[in-house]
Order: structure tokens, then sequence, then C-alpha cells
């Protein structure tokens, strides 16, 4: 009897401590933390996006329409401040370019000391890996494995940074960016679940697309956007007075008039094959005026397009391994880009205003057993949430001084009663490289308010995006709007307030040698 008790006794203590210990792992490492596979590029427009349905039909992306048919597409992902650096810097700490300290591309450096989800995934036993454009000046942090180019990077065999070691590339980036993706893929530890951001460099300037895409349209005549020769009337200083239109800004490097310099012998033979007889045609056109600029706006597309048809093929190799693998079910596959971009529209190419092309950035998002296949969410949702949203999917709380929300409900169908309706955007660089004025404003559904603030311009603009979607008509001073922009003002405040925006904009942010005088 004694032994019997004793044994029942000693199998009560192994059992708690079993449980015990099990509560421990729980709490450690979540049963089933999924995997986070996202894939970054740059100036990615979301109309260059067919799951998007642009009227233009520009191009097909079947792999980056299949996240969303297999998950979640997202209408209004809006940035807080379009441009890289800080849209990554926005995407690492969670935070706005005014509290992680990165406002611009040319003088800012990222604060790597700072917490980001790296940092706290990797602190919770997640493998982390970037790979490809980093573009933030300051090494990674938060990463055991980072492999990435030296500020912008160039297109064909370019200079890496592997681990702090720099190292000579052959090939074309985004093909290499998915190779190194892949290999560290298949030689991670495969018992503990990941993060791999996978970002590209492509399609940003100058646009320089794959030898094996070069006359993938078959010299295709696109379709111009309306307001491709848009002359600004009916808005402020800031539209007209600005330097990112096809007409004037492009350079013979952005239209492939000039080669670039980093090409093998074997390159530059293939790529002047297809550009010398169209370049010949160009000049002995001697083309003006409007021809000119259609003629521009066709090379940029052919170009701009032409890279991401490499970018598309990277998510279906990225999708195919995780289907190989058994990974697809238990990781979320997500695909984005730093900001929204023009092709063309009001004339304009790059990003940087809070108007629609430049703010929307593509967002979808595949996570099976989660997010029910083929949504189309219309919430205003930003890349500020991106951090919070793989801490909650990974079990990790999420740091109270982070400024998004988790998306993660939204995936799941059930979006809080409380989500936001409105939308903060404020942007710094200024005045190089392309004179576009620091402004603010506030971004709901159907209205958008924006300040311009510099010694030369102090104008407040008011665009309906129900009856002006490509924001033409400034209705600020329209008596009938008068209810709506004391209503947007009133909220601007109070979306300052909270978000801890400074009354005053430290020099440094608009990254000027000398920086202007604004208010």
């Amino acid at each position: 009897m004694d032994f019997l008790l004793k044994s029942s006794g000693l199998l009560l203590l192994v059992s708690l401590f079993t449980l015990i210990n099990a509560g421990v792992a729980s709490a450690a490492a979540p049963v089933n933390q999924p995997n986070i596979v996202f894939i970054f590029s740059d100036d990615h427009a979301y109309q260059a996006i067919s799951a998007y349905g642009d009227s233009r039909n520009l191009i097909e992306t079947p792999n980056i329409d299949r996240i969303g048919r297999e998950g979640v597409r997202f209408n209004r992902c809006v940035v807080p401040n379009s441009i890289c650096g800080p849209s990554r810097a926005t995407v690492l700490t969670g935070k706005y370019s005014h509290l992680n300290g990165f406002y611009n591309n040319n003088t800012s450096r990222f604060d790597g000391s700072q917490t980001t989800v790296a940092k706290l995934l990797q602190k919770e036993g997640y493998q982390t890996a970037v790979i490809g454009k980093w573009h933030l000046v300051s090494d990674p942090t938060g990463f055991d494995e980072w492999n990435i180019l030296p500020g912008q990077g160039d297109y064909y065999n370019p200079q890496m940074i592997r681990n702090g070691q720099r190292t000579k590339q052959e090939g074309y980036i985004t093909d290499l960016i998915t190779d190194f993706s892949l290999e560290w893929l298949r030689n991670r530890d495969k018992t503990r679940p990941f993060l791999l951001m996978s970002q590209h460099k492509a399609p940003h300037r100058t646009w320089e697309p794959a030898i094996r895409h070069l006359g993938h349209n078959k010299d295709r005549i696109y379709p111009e956007p309306t307001t491709l020769f848009d002359n600004y009337e009916g808005r402020g200083k800031a539209e007209s007075d600005q330097q990112m239109t096809i007409a004037k800004t492009m350079t013979p490097i952005d239209l492939k008039l000039i080669a670039p310099n980093d090409l093998s012998p074997e390159q530059l033979k293939a790529w002047n094959t297809y550009y010398d007889p169209r370049n010949k045609a160009f000049h002995q056109a001697k083309l003006e005026g409007d021809d000119l600029v259609r003629w521009k706006y066709q090379r940029y597309m052919h170009d701009y397009l032409g890279c991401i048809k490499a970018v598309d093929e990277s998510v279906g190799k990225i999708l195919e391994y995780l289907e190989l693998e058994g990974l697809s079910e238990n990781t979320i596959v997500v695909y984005s880009a730093d900001q929204g971009f023009y092709l063309g529209e009001h004339g304009w190419f790059d990003k940087r205003w809070i108007f629609e092309e430049s703010l929307r950035a593509p967002l979808l998002v595949r996570w099976p057993k989660v997010a029910k296949p083929g949504c189309v969410d219309q919430h205003l949702v930003s890349n500020l949430d991106f951090a919070e949203t793989f801490l909650e999917a990974a079990g990790v709380p999420v740091p109270t001084e982070m400024q998004g929300r988790s998306l993660v409900p939204i995936l799941k169908g059930q979006v809080p009663a409380d989500w936001r309706t409105s939308f903060y955007y404020q942007y710094f660089e200024y005045p190089v490289p392309h004179h576009v004025r620091p402004h603010h404003g506030v971004v709901t559904d159907r209205f958008k308010l924006v300040h311009f603030d510099t010694p030369d311009v102090e104008e407040w603009e008011l665009f309906d995006l129900k009856t002006d979607p490509s924001e033409l008509r400034n209705v600020y001073a329209d008596p009938t709007h008068t209810p709506v922009v004391t209503e947007l003002k009133n909220e601007l405040s109070r979306l300052r307030t909270e978000l801890k925006v400074p009354p005053l904009i430290p020099k440094d942010a608009y990254g000027a040698r000398t920086p202007p005088q604004l208010r």
C-alpha cells in the first residue's frame, strides 16, 4: 500500500512537473507560431499589379495576384511619409518618422538601438533575416542574417554587404535577392519559426529590366493616363512648382538613351541590340512638345513594367518553395511596397505627395486558415500596422510605443468597431531631389485636407475623392465645404496631439545641407 501511495505521489509530481514545463514552453514559444515571409518592393505602384484592376491593364502579375486571391487584398493601405527610407523605418518600428528619427533619404540615419519587430521576434525564438534593399544607412540589427545592398544598389552585377562583409555579385539584382532568400530558407534551423524580409530594389528608378525582359511588351503602346498633360490649374503653387515630371525631369539614363555602366560585355551587347535601333528611330523622329512626352511615357512604361516582371517571377519562386517544403499552411506571406508611385498621372513619376497614387501602397496578405481567401478590404490600414500585425500573429506583446494597430482582427474578418477612420500624413524632404514642398494633412475615406507651409507657399487644400477621384480641384475655399474643413482641422489637431507630433520640425528633417526656413 505504501509503495502504491509513493508511486502515485511520484506520478503526480511527474505530471505536475510536465504540466509546469509545458506551460513554460508554451509561454516562450506558442504552438504553431506562424512563419512570416515579407516581400517588399521599392516604388511598386498598385496600378502595376493586375489584381488592383487599373483601367490601363498595364501588366499581368499572376504570382503577386495569387497572394490576394488566396488571402486578402487591401485597397487602402496608406503610408505616413511617402518615401523609401522613412517607410522602411516605419515598417521596422511601427512608428512615424518624428518618433523613429528617420525623416528623409538624404541625411537621416536609422538608430539601430531602438525597438524593432525583428528584435522582438528574435528574442522570442524566431530566426530573422533581411535580404536585399535596406536603405537605412546604419547596419541592420535584430537579424541573424543580413545581406543587403549598399545605398540604392545597382540593378546589374551589384555589390552587396553580407553580415558586414562587402561582396561583388554577378547577375540581375532581383534574381540575386530571390536566390539569396531561397538559400537562407533552405539552410535555416527548421525547428524554429522565422521572419524573412525579402526586399527588392525593383522597380526603383532608373528602371532597368532584366536582359530577358527587354522587349517583354512587344512594343506595345500603353494607354495614357487621363492626367498625363495636367496643367495643375485649380491647385496651388506646390503642385506646379516641382521637379518630377516626365516632360522635364527624366534624364537620358532614365530613358535608356545611355546604357548603364555596370553591365558585363555580354549584357551590354544584348542591351544595345534591343535599345540601339529604337533609340536611333527616336533621334531621327526629332519629337517635340506633347509627342516627346508621349514617347518618354512609353519608354518609361516599358522599363518600369519590365522590372516588375522579374519581381513577380521572384514571388512565384518563393511561393513554390513554401509549397514544396510543406510550409504554406503555417506561413504568413505579405506582399507590399514602401509607398505608391506615379505612372504618368499628373505628368509625374516618383512619389512624396499625400495624393492618392503616392499615398497608397499595395498590400496583399495570405494566411491560410486565418484570412479568408479572396477578400477585399477597404479600411484605412498602413505600413504603420505591419510590425504590430507580425507580433500579434506570433503571440508576442506589442509595445505601447508603437503607433499602429495589428491587422490580425481584420484578417480574421473581425474588424474592431473603433478602427481608424482618419490618418495623419507628413512629408519632409526638401528641396532636393524633386522640390516637393513639405506638407502634412489628414486623410479619410472621402476627403484629404492638406497644409503646405514654406516661406513662399502657405496654402490649404481640400480634395473630395468621391466627386474628384483624380484630385484636380481644390475645394478648400468653397463655402459648401466649410463644415468639412472645420471638422478636418479639428481632426488634424487631434491626431497630431495623439501621435506626439512636435510643433516645430527639426532642421535636419528636410535633408538639405542648408535647411530651408520653414515654419
